[in-house]
């Protein structure tokens, strides 16, 4: 046991990992027994289990794992971190515990999942559970189905998200065990529990037996609703609840109202699978619909029905659909088609739901006229597609072409119409069914209730019945005022009937709460009900989940919402009088006099009329006591206003007793129940008195009380009208002026402003200033209100009193409509905060709606359409020129626009843009134009609008936001919210739409009182914008952030981040924690209804929202104070407060001590940090045309950490001599901190490139000394700039080029010639190229100078991208029209011409011939003096010369050493130039030396070994490309391969798809390079170019043609020149996704097949260099996807064939050796390939065999004398029958050769006639190999250049494109005429023989490198070194060919001699071992 004690000592976790099971048992059993002491449940002890507790549950040993499944259970459940283990821990249950056979393990298991779920990691393993069903082992499958339902019956189907499990459902259903069927058949039960029938559709076509099983259960199913009974987490108080109702052991109110909100309402229709039906349309189906004949119209109807059959369409473009659609149910004359076609129109909309909404008004208007129809069938039909349609839409949007066809004359179109209103209204709530759609509905039923139709009468009862019941009497009642009191009880009769649709219990809670209320007062129940309906529906997004909203359960309705209804009313309770309006009947003077009698003292009366005003005064006073007394119900109003008119009446002379007059009407309307009929008796008196200076005041006060209680719309048009036909000035314009006021305090709702307008304008017209006056005030109160439509009235007035009206609206523009203070708790009793914005809303639309509106509808022409999409642009502007004149000259048009919107539509997208802005101009006159009417469009303009801001100009985008605005003003944000446009919109990943989109968003949402849920939808689009590439992107979705958690909560947000990727999580998460604190809280109700609980709580109401705004605004101006301060005085970080110089100098006296320090403090990564900061776009990129503050401020931060303080507050002065000091004190430190410098180089750029935004010249002069300083050292210490540092600084190096100062402008070009020593020349050409397109020509001049001289030095290789393109480019400037530009030109051509030749014209191309003469001639003169240019340049650039070899070498390495910054840095300068000159000695590791001599070669192994070779091979990994010369020029200019290599991938990436091609072409040229590409790759070739060729676009390209020839010819050179396997390979794949994909076109699989035939063609010459089983494996699994049966399905037979050719070809071949290869494939019998290979083998088998019995035959049958000649067809016979064998070939040959030599005239000519080409070639070759081996010729076959395995290999094709098969095992072919060719040359470099034998060592160790693979090399490169070392080997020891050839005939793999090659390799291996050795 000493073991033993060793494991106990160790500690817990240790011992959970320990190799023994005993010991990881204990550790499990410890383990578990301190999670369970743990109390802190965020204890660091949690995070060292982090990583074993997958570990725990995947135990091996099953004792053990039963124990670490405890100890992970406790983890789960009291861990904090546990979430963080859930996907690997949840992924290992499933795999290894659910197999377990011990019940135990598995219960465990589930528990574990259970627990997870609880800590809110619900998604996670219901994710693994999901993939656990995709198990082969049944008992997996069984327990995760247990385990989800487990989950579901106990968290509920609000944390179980249904429908990926739905999904998977059926095919658990067919499973072949039974277990999983049993299983999955109690989990269809226990999600039957949760969402009852929405589980029906999806289970439709599961085997009927198994579905009639299900629905017994299903019936067994208690009625209960399920309730959750485990809790997450968050979920705790809802625990708490849940225990306590157990406890209480019933299920009382309190378990009624959990249950409603347990369950969520699922949607069937959510839970099934989208069906494309688009492509799935007949193709003849556009034709067949407009056929002449009947017959043909319905089959082609018939089958579109069968389409729209599926319950869940995928959502596409409809329209055209549609449109046939609707023509046939509007033209069509055969009535079947008419209801077929209604039909389809149902299911489309059905199955489209809200995506149909665009289209449902194009179709209501046809539908609602087709009901002119009288049969039955199709009315049905009609109504079915009504009802459908409906339900995609809102009332809302076909209100127009409803109201429409009401006026029909038609009395069944009547009818229908009006049930179909009926049907919808039942559909509504009443916030859907609001005021402003009820008027003109109401309005239009009310004429079919008067019609002379019964039937329409009925129909018309109905509907108005169903308006009643859904919006309530209150809404209602208003319109009904006229109706009859015998219609009125039929209406209400009707009322009573309805059922419906949302909420029956909604309809149930409003009759059971009218009974018991209506003995007291009737009017409540109306009221009372209709609040309740309000809450229930207030939500716009919750219309579904209606019941769940609501409080208690139903018993519990009644009591409440009465009291709601009376508590609303207010103190004063009167709440009957004023729903119905008090109406009272004119009672006669007497009966008055008796009223008032009765509560009047006697005196009172009597002196009423005493001719004494002193008496009639003290009269006054006392009836104004006893009025004060009176209770409200006893006050007879009108006996008593009766009363005060008595003579004298309004006629009193005394003002005093008049003024008391005017006190008491005014208490009589506040105190009683004031009527209509009294405000009459006393109006005419008050307005008489209104221009009265002393009673004045008094009788506004009474007009005010009487507004009150009579609502102002009422008392104001009496007053007008009754002021307005006096003629006293003095009265109007006080009456206009009491109005103003009035307007002010009650609100503008229910005002008639078309009556108060011509009263208006008749003031107006009056020839009183006074009057006129207050008429332009009470217009400009109107206006606010009423807003800028009010205008349009007036627009006819002289321009003199327009100007004054306009004034006054100015003055109004920026203020609000003040809240109402009075009137409102009157007459709004109950209906909480929506119907009062509703009456608001109302009155703009109201005023709105006055305006005459013309009908434009028929002015838009199918011809004024054909123009606006005319393909000439000019017609098309004559078009929308003439759609701007035509809603001009109507000013207001009606909703009626025809075919309008749709050719908008398409003009948005024109390519003209300045048609894009006309047309975005035109919709914003549509909006103003059609007013709010515009709603109906704007599913299908407005969001076409959206789409237009991702436009990439500015002034079309800030058109279209001008556009969406006005439209939004118009329509309200509701219409652009719901439906899922917005978050497609939102989804396009276009930087400028994103940004736009969000800001547009960031501003109309916080004046949102509520929002669609469909906002939702737009969140996770949100998030990926927070991380979008672009920073405008990600700072407005910042900015929105907080505005959407306003309307969704943070809750809902944090939800939606569930599905983001762990980093993108945690980053958006903080982002949302961020915006939580700066959340606006959503804004209060609107002003108006403020006041509800009176007047002193609106401004209450009002503070918090406008606090938050103050707040938000502070956090806004405080992210960005910095660069204001920083203008103010660079040294705000230094002087606190900003005082100037004075406190300036102070701190630098006292800092004066701490500038001893080093100035640059070396960060630890701080440079690599800050590089992946701004490539992941968190800093701004340093990218500028003049510096702006926000870069000045980054850089600042950023330097805060790395330089001295003092020094910062120097460089970032606002004074430039403190620059100055600054560069002096880096100059000066410059030498004795070169780390710290190197490590702020990127921020040192950075701020010197700020320097040359300076005007300061001597700042400037300073920057570049310092420049030149810093360049020299970082060149010394051997840097190399980062691309971050050279992007950030050299462009605006480049710029100081082009400066006027000669001595700056020789500064910078110094500085630039020193950039070479430390950045790559190829990359600096780049930069310099892009100088040349400065518009300074001075710049330009010295650019192109500057380019001159790197090729001078550099060679043709610094030409980026292309020499060619670079040429060209430089050429365009010989054309320039400054004089020192086109010199500079010439010269730097000629400096080409000078290094390169001729070649040079060629790669200029075409240029003018003013151009190329100059060109020419400067050519020539320079020719002349020759010798001149080399010393000039000498003398010039000493700086350049010096390091150009070590500059040469290292340039021409530059792109692929630049793929890793780290790599650049750690390669040395220094190294390079040592060894530039000698780089063929890199080559020359000769191992016999190193292994010889352990002295001085040891000390410079090292650095070789560790850099040089790594190098070297990463570029010469592929061949040398001098074997073929690729494109002219290609040679001469790429000297190395690395470069050729990267110059070519460069120009495959290029945008011209010619030069792409080209380079694609060029790759596959060289073949080894074509052998490097890899199945994916290939595929994705391939899967592109013929993509590319089927694209129809291309044939619209001028030269498309050509395009299509090249990649054909392209595709063709792929197919030959890649690896075979590979190839094939990738072919087939393709093949499979392209029969999988069901878009995929039938045209890609067939050329995909073309070029699997061609493929087959190769075989004969390619089968040897085939990895067989591969492909063979590739075939298995085509035929296990696509049995023979589901290929015969195709409806092309092509895939069949040609896979019956391929195996075919593969069989003929191979032979029955073929049966071998299937060695990849696990499981043969999956698919049919082993039995098809079979049976092609038999039957080749029989053909051979017969033809063999034959010839048998046919020899007996010959005569004696031939006998032998038949002896001798033996022997061949048998000698061929060798040759044939793969064991014998050798052996077969040699006696062949032996026969012929022997029987030099024998004929073996009849016995290669029946074999293949292939195999005489072979005999041939064979042969004539083993005749030069005999003659021991061997020296000469190889020297030709024709490897000894080429011999080998049986390829008859010409040696140079033949593979060598060496490296076959890994499919990896090289070839060896490119390994000798580059032999030759290394040969020569090295001064050595190509004959000598003994030269080989150099060469073994320069190609055994690699067996000892660096880090960097895969295991491939090893593979090929290791084969290019075989053959050198070979062809230099001139193996023995015979055992060379032994297996030549065989299969391909094993064609060169494993016995000498594997020696070799041994060989190599120890003696690099023993190197290795040495060297340690």
């Amino acid at each position: 046991m000493g073991d033993d004690s060793e494991w106990m000592k160790l500690p817990i976790d240790q011992k959970c990992e320990h190799k023994l099971w005993k010991a990881r048992l204990n550790g499990y059993e410890e383990a578990l027994k301190l999670f369970q002491k743990i109390d802190d449940e965020k204890s660091p002890e949690w995070s060292k289990y982090l990583g074993l507790v997958k570990k725990f549950v995947t135990d091996s040993n099953a004792v053990a794992q039963l124990k670490g499944l405890e100890a992970a259970l406790a983890y789960v459940e009291n861990a904090h971190v546990a979430g963080k283990t859930t996907g690997e821990v949840a992924s290992g249950v499933v795999n290894k515990v659910f197999n377990q056979p011990k019940a135990r393990a598995k219960e465990l298991g589930v528990d574990i999942c259970l627990m997870y779920i609880e800590i809110e990691k619900g998604e996670a393993v219901q994710e693994e559970l999901l993939k656990g069903l995709d198990n082969k082992n049944p008992k997996i499958i069984v327990a995760c189905i247990e385990t989800l339902r487990k989950a579901l019956s106990e968290f509920g189907s609000k944390i179980i998200s249904l429908k990926p499990i739905i999904k998977v459902l059926p095919k658990l259903f067919e499973s072949r065990e039974k277990a999983v069927r049993d299983e999955a058949k109690l989990l269809a039960v226990e999600i039957y529990r949760w969402i009852r029938d929405a589980l029906r559709p999806p289970l439709q076509n599961i085997n009927s037996v198994q579905l009639k099983e299900l629905e017994e259960e299903w019936v067994k199913v208690s009625s209960a609703a399920p309730k959750q009974t485990r809790f997450l987490r968050s979920q705790q108080e809802l625990k708490a609840k849940f225990e306590q109702q157990q406890a209480t052991g019933g299920d009382g109110d309190g378990g009624d109202d959990d249950e409603e909100e347990a369950v969520p309402q699922v949607d069937a229709y959510e839970l099934l699978e989208a069906v494309e039906i688009l492509s799935k349309l007949p193709k003849d189906f556009y034709e067949k619909i407009e056929a002449k004949k009947w017959q043909e119209r319905k089959e082609a109807l018939e089958a579109v029905e069968v389409l729209v059959k599926n319950p869940k369409l995928e959502s596409g473009d409809y329209a055209d659909l549609v449109k046939v659609l609707k023509k046939v149910v509007g033209k069509d004359t055969n009535v079947m088609l008419v209801a077929l076609a209604a039909k389809c129109l149902a299911g489309l909309a059905s199955g489209l739901r809200k995506k149909f909404g665009q289209y449902a008004g194009h179709v209501v208007p046809t539908i609602l006229e087709k009901f002119k129809e009288k049969k039955p069938q199709v009315v049905q039909a009609l109504q079915e597609a009504i009802d459908a349609i409906f339900l995609t839409t809102t009332l809302q949007n076909i209100s127009e072409d409803v109201l429409a066809v009401m006026d029909n004359k038609n009395p069944t179109i009547k009818q229908q119409t009006s049930l179909f209103i009926a049907r919808s209204f039942r559909h509504c709530t009443p916030s859907t069914l609001p005021k402003s759609l009820l008027k003109p509905f109401c309005a239009a039923l009310l004429k079919h209730i008067n019609d002379s139709a019964p039937e329409v009468r009925d129909a018309g009862f109905e509907a108005l019945g169903t308006a009643l019941k859904v919006a309530g009497e209150k809404a209602v009642n208003p319109f009904l005022a006229d109706v009859d009191k015998l219609k009125l009880e039929r209406i209400k009769e009707c009322a009573e009937k309805v059922e419906l649709a949302y909420g029956k219990k909604t309809g149930a809670a409003e009759k059971k709460e009218s009974k018991p209320v209506a003995g007291k007062a009737p009017a409540l129940s109306g009221s009372a009900g209709d609040k309740e309906i309000k809450d229930t529906a207030a939500k716009p997004g919750q219309q579904k989940k209606a019941p769940a909203v609501k409080p208690g359960g139903p018993p519990k309705k009644g009591k409440p919402a009465a009291a709601a209804g009376s508590g609303g009313a207010g103190a004063k309770g009167k709440k009957g009088p004023e729903t119905k309006e008090i109406a009272e009947s004119e009672l006669s003077i007497e009966v008055c006099e008796e009223k008032a009698a009765a509560v009047l003292p006697a005196s009172c009366i009597q002196q009423l009329d005493s001719g004494n005003w002193k008496e009639r005064l003290a009269s006054m006073e006392e009836f104004q006591k006893a009025v004060e007394l009176m209770e409200r119900s006893e006050m007879p109003c009108q006996a008593l206003v009766r009363m005060l008119a008595k003579k004298p009446g309004w006629k009193e002379t005394n003002f005093q007793v008049m003024q008391m007059k005017l006190h008491i009407v005014a208490l009589i309307a506040q105190k009683g129940n004031f009527s209509k009929t009294s405000a009459q008796v006393v109006l005419d008196g008050l307005v008489d008195k209104v221009g009265d200076v002393k009673c004045g005041n008094n009788a506004k006060e009474a007009m005010t009380a009487i507004a009150e209680a009579c609502q102002l719309p009422w008392t104001a048009e009496q007053v007008v009208a009754t002021a307005f036909s006096q003629k006293n000035p003095k009265n109007q314009s006080e009456t206009l002026n009491w109005l103003s006021n009035a307007i002010k305090e009650f609100g503008f709702s229910g005002l008639n402003v078309k009556a108060f307008i011509s009263n208006v304008k008749t003031a107006l017209a009056a020839t009183n200033p006074a009057v006129r006056t207050s008429a332009i005030t009470l217009l400009g109160v109107m206006y606010l209100y009423v807003g800028p439509p009010l205008r349009m009235f007036f627009e006819d007035e002289k321009p003199a009193l327009l100007s004054q009206i306009d004034a006054e609206f100015e003055k109004m523009q920026g203020q609000t409509a003040p809240a109402p203070t009075r009137g409102i708790s009157r007459h709004n009793g109950g209906s909480g905060d929506d119907g009062e914005e509703e009456e608001q809303e109302e009155v703009g639309n109201d005023v709105v709606d006055l305006l005459p509106r013309t009908d434009i509808g028929d002015k838009i022409t199918a011809e004024l359409v054909a123009k606006i999409g005319d393909k000439n642009w000019k017609i098309r502007k004559e078009g929308l020129d003439e759609v701007t004149s035509i809603i001009n000259d109507a000013k207001f048009i009606q909703p009626n626009i025809g075919e309008l919107p749709a050719a908008l539509k398409s003009r948005l997208n024109d390519s003209n843009k300045i048609l894009v802005q006309q047309t975005l101009s035109i919709l914003q006159q549509l909006a103003t134009a059609m007013g709010p009417n515009i709603k109906q469009h704007v599913k299908n303009l407005g969001i076409p609008v959206i789409t237009v801001l991702g436009d990439s100009k500015n002034n079309v985008r800030a058109a279209a936001l001008a556009t969406v605005n006005a439209w939004a003003e118009q329509t309200g944000m509701k219409e652009w919210l719901e439906g899922e446009d917005l978050s497609e919109e939102l989804k396009k990943e276009n930087p400028f739409l994103r940004q736009e989109l969000l800001g547009w968003l960031a501003d109309k949402l916080p004046t949102l009182r509520s929002v669609p849920s469909d906002l939702l939808l737009c969140v996770p689009h949100l998030y990926s914008c927070l991380e979008d590439r672009n920073g405008d992107v990600r700072k407005k979705a910042q900015d929105a952030l907080p505005f959407f958690m306003m309307h969704l909560g943070f809750e809902k947000m944090a939800k939606a981040t569930g599905k983001l990727k762990p980093t993108s999580k945690d980053q958006v998460l903080a982002m949302l924690e961020k915006a939580k604190a700066n959340m606006p809280a959503k804004p209060a109700p609107p002003a108006k209804a403020s006041s509800r609980a009176g007047g002193g709580a609106a401004p209450a109401k009002f503070q918090p929202a406008s606090a938050l705004a103050e707040d938000s605004g502070s956090n806004v101006t405080e992210s960005k104070p910095d660069p204001k301060k920083a203008k103010v005085g660079g040294a705000s970080s230094k002087t606190k407060g900003v005082q100037g110089k004075k406190v300036l100098n102070k701190p630098t006296l006292k800092e004066d001590d701490d500038k001893s320090g080093p100035i640059f403090i070396i960060v630890p990564n701080g440079k690599e940090q800050r590089m992946k900061d701004e490539k992941g776009l968190k800093v701004l990129k340093w990218n500028f045309t003049t510096p702006r503050d926000e870069y000045i401020e980054q850089l600042k931060t950023q330097m805060s950490s790395c330089v001295a303080k003092w020094l910062q507050d120097e460089m970032f002065h606002a004074d430039f001599q403190h620059h100055n000091k600054a560069l002096a004190v880096m100059i000066e430190h410059l030498e004795s901190e070169k780390d710290g410098v190197i490590s702020c180089l990127d921020l040192i750029l950075k701020w010197l490139t700020l320097r040359f935004f300076d005007t300061n010249t001597s700042v400037l002069m300073k920057t570049l000394e310092y420049l030149k300083l810093l360049f020299n050292m970082l060149s010394q210490e051997e840097y190399h700039l980062t691309e971050n540092e050279a992007s950030s600084f050299i462009p605006y190096l480049i710029i100081k080029v082009g400066e006027p100062k000669d001595v700056i402008r020789k500064d910078v070009r110094a500085i630039l010639n020193r950039m070479c020593l430390v950045y790559p020349a190829s990359k600096m050409f780049t930069f310099i190229m892009e100088g040349t397109k400065s518009k300074n020509s001075k710049q330009r001049a010295e650019c192109l100078e500057e380019l001159g001289c790197l090729v001078e030095s550099y060679g043709m290789n610094v030409c980026q991208p292309t020499p060619g393109k670079a040429l060209k480019e430089m050429a365009t400037h010989i054309g320039d029209r400054d004089n020192t530009v086109r010199n500079a030109a010439l010269n730097t051509i000629v400096t080409v011409y000078n290094v390169h030749g001729d070649q040079v014209f060629k790669l200029i191309g075409n240029l003018s011939e003013k151009d190329m003469s100059m060109l020419e001639e400067r050519i020539k003169r320079s020719a002349k003096r020759p010798s001149a240019a080399p010393v000039r340049q000498a003398e010039e650039k000493p700086q350049r010369i010096q390091n150009i070899s070590a500059n040469a070498s290292m340039l021409r390495k530059g792109p692929a050493e630049d793929m890793s910054s780290k790599l650049n840095q750690s390669r040395n300068m220094g190294n390079h130039s040592e060894t530039a000159h000698t780089v063929p000695r890199e080559f020359q590791l000769d191992l016999d030396e190193i292994e010889n001599d352990n002295g001085t070669v040891k000390c410079e192994m090292p650095a070789l070994v560790q850099h040089k070779l790594d190098d070297i091979f990463e570029p010469v990994l592929i061949p040398e490309p001098k074997i073929r010369a690729v494109s002219p020029h290609f040679d001469d200019m790429h000297s190395n391969t690395a470069s050729t290599i990267n110059f070519v991938i460069s120009q495959v990436a290029s945008g011209d798809i010619n030069t792409s091609i080209q380079a694609l072409a060029q790759l596959f040229q060289i073949e080894s390079l074509a052998r490097e590409a890899s199945t994916g790759v290939l595929k994705d070739l391939m899967h592109g170019l013929i993509t590319l060729m089927l694209d129809s676009r291309v044939e619209d390209l001028e030269e498309g043609e050509q395009v299509i020839r090249s990649v054909n010819l392209l595709v063709v050179k792929v197919l030959e020149k890649s690896d075979q396997t590979n190839i094939l390979s990738a072919l087939l794949v393709l093949l499979q996704d392209s029969l999988l994909a069901t878009a995929s076109s039938p045209k890609f699989s067939e050329l995909v097949m073309k070029c699997l035939w061609r493929m087959v063609r190769l075989l004969p010459e390619t089968i040897n260099s085939i990895n067989l089983d591969r492909i063979l494996l590739d075939i298995h699994i085509f035929m296990k996807v696509f049995p023979k049966e589901k290929l015969k399905q195709c409806k092309s037979e092509f895939p069949i064939r040609t896979l019956k050719t391929l195996l075919h070809t593969l069989c003929k071949l191979k032979g029955p050796k073929i049966l071998d290869h299937l060695t990849m494939i696990e499981n043969k019998n999956e698919s049919e390939l082993e039995a098809h290979l079979c049976r092609v083998m038999k039957h080749n088998m029989d053909q051979t065999g017969s033809k063999a019995d034959k010839d048998t035959e046919k020899g007996a049958s010959r005569t004696e004398e031939k006998a032998s000649k038949a002896k001798v067809n033996d022997i061949l016979a048998e000698i061929f029958k060798k040759i044939g064998s793969k064991e014998n070939t050798k052996e077969g040959l040699a006696e062949l050769y032996e026969y012929k030599k022997k029987y030099s005239d024998a004929d073996i000519e009849p016995f290669l006639k029946n074999s293949s080409q292939f195999f005489q070639s072979y005999v041939e070759r064979g042969l004539r190999l083993i005749e030069t081996e005999r003659e021991g010729k061997g020296r000469i076959a190889s020297s030709t250049g024709i490897s000894p395995q080429m011999e080998g290999t049986c390829v008859p094709v010409s040696t140079h494109t033949v593979p060598s098969s060496i490296g076959n095992t890994n499919g990896e072919e090289v070839g060896p005429s490119v390994y000798l060719e580059r032999l030759k040359i290394l040969r020569q470099r090295c001064g050595l023989d190509n004959a000598k034998q003994e030269d080989r060592p150099p060469l073994t160790s320069l190609l055994s490198k690699p067996a000892v693979p660096a880090v960097a090399s895969s295991t491939d490169m090893l593979h090929s070194k290791l084969s290019q070392l075989r053959e050198s080997r070979e062809q230099y020891q001139h193996l023995d060919l015979d055992s060379n050839q032994t297996h030549s005939s065989g299969i391909g793999t094993t064609t060169a001699s494993h016995s000498s090659a594997a020696a070799n390799i041994d060989d190599l291996k120890k003696r690099l071992e023993r190197i290795k050795s040495s060297r340690k």
